[in-house]
């Protein structure tokens, strides 16, 4: 078969390998749809250490069971399917407080087992026996469907008592790229009175017309964009405040629009080799301030986001903007980086 195989920096080749063989208690799934996430690229950019290549990339899919191995599965050949893509030890203490996603020897698919960006992908039977295959509607697209990984990650960062949006409450995600907007739609199904985005491209946030967004801010070096949020905010600042990109400036920002009592989540990692940022931590004493951290999700998130995802109000079809055949997958970081682009998916 033909797959996107990663051998490093900046080179991910479609090439042919071998199908993947079943061992016991395996299931094996045609993928219908991959789409390509934010760490894709910066995979594709800047290399991952917890990578060894060659991998086959992919973790945001949805396909159909096609062979199986496990006469137990809860799920049978025909059967159309979303994955929770975290493996788990079971037995640590976080999995014991059931947060599977903080597991201190977690595998994951595309970054310790082949992932989606080709026709047939192996489940590992650990993943067969814990359920977390799951059955979904023949009616909706496959790339669709696919947005649950990524939307279950946005739950896990809006639970546990986090960030308790109210119907009171202003939000500002800053960062408009596809991560950015679904946690300004979980937002306004928490009940936001007012959800606000912050962005440096134009051509991003131009594309907010088609969500429920009040204002697109533009971010600006001079700062004019923290101004603008005590202007939408009667000069009280927000009430909770999301940052969605991987960028020290806006981890800073974020303190300085959030208002008194905020609530300020950390969403997207800062790049290892520079981990670091510069706050004014005086916000956090003056005004209060309750800050958090997320990383990737609990299987009860993905249960949660796979629900979603095939509400017939749910807004995929305005996230997931372009198609691409397997061959043209590169593309897609061009896409993505220029802004053009939401949520590009990838037909293996």
């Amino acid at each position: 078969m033909q797959a996107a195989v990663y051998h490093g920096k900046e080179q991910i080749i479609v090439q042919q390998v071998a199908d993947p063989t079943l061992e016991a208690g395996d299931v094996l799934l045609e993928i219908e749809a991959c789409n390509v996430c934010g760490t894709d690229l910066r995979t594709y950019r800047h290399g991952d250490k917890k990578i060894t290549p060659p991998r086959i990339l992919g973790h945001e899919f949805c396909g159909r069971v096609v062979e199986s191995k496990n006469p137990d599965a809860n799920v049978k050949i025909g059967d159309r399917v979303l994955m929770y893509i975290v493996l788990s030890c079971g037995e640590c203490r976080y999995c014991k407080a059931g947060r599977e996603n903080l597991c201190t020897s977690r595998t994951t698919m595309s970054y310790h087992l082949d992932g989606a960006f080709a026709p047939l992908m192996r489940v590992p039977e650990k993943a067969v026996r814990r359920q977390q295959l799951f059955k979904v509607s023949e009616e909706l697209p496959s790339e669709h469907l696919s947005l649950a990984e990524p939307l279950g990650c946005v739950i896990n960062a809006h639970g546990r008592g986090r960030l308790e949006i109210g119907l009171k409450d202003r939000v500002a995600v800053i960062g408009a790229g596809p991560i950015g907007v679904l946690h300004a739609l979980v937002s306004r199904y928490q009940g936001a009175q007012q959800v606000d985005m912050y962005d440096v491209m134009q051509a991003r946030l131009d594309k907010l017309s088609a969500f429920d967004i009040d204002n697109a801010v533009r971010v600006e070096k001079e700062g004019s964009h923290l101004e603008k949020a005590l202007e939408l905010t009667d000069g009280l600042g927000y009430d909770v405040v999301i940052v969605a990109v991987s960028v020290a400036q806006a981890q800073a920002d974020a303190l300085e629009i959030a208002g008194k009592m905020g609530r300020v989540e950390y969403f997207g990692g800062l790049p290892k080799t520079n981990p670091f940022a510069t706050l004014n931590t005086n916000h956090l004493h003056y005004k209060e301030l309750k800050i958090s951290g997320s990383y990737s999700e609990k299987m009860s998130d993905f249960q949660a986001a796979t629900a979603l995802v095939q509400k017939k109000d749910f807004p995929s079809d305005k996230i997931v903007t372009h198609l691409l055949p397997l061959e043209r997958i590169t593309e897609a970081f061009t896409l993505m980086e220029s802004g053009e682009a939401l949520k590009v998916s990838i037909k293996p």
